[in-house]
């Protein structure tokens, strides 16, 4: 099943951006791009709720629905 997860990106003072999310406490990940950072950030969502899931806890992410907003990111 597909879940959503909320990010929140920066850029970071010497230009990484940095990606954290209030829903899945722990995720941190770090890339040179948006793109690098969200993949890094997949990775790190994937292997913490594997881990929950592993402990019995409950995940509260929602669901992905037919049909929601997504920003696309383009570089020039």
């Amino acid at each position: 099943m597909e879940q959503i997860v909320h990010l929140h990106i920066e850029k970071l003072p010497e230009g990484m951006y940095l990606a954290t999310s209030e829903e899945i406490p722990g995720l941190v990940a770090q890339g040179r791009t948006v793109s690098e950072t969200l993949e890094i950030a997949r990775d790190v969502a994937r292997k913490l709720l594997e881990a929950r899931a592993e402990r019995q806890q409950s995940s509260c992410l929602t669901p992905v629905q037919d049909a929601f907003d997504f920003p696309l990111i383009l570089s020039s």
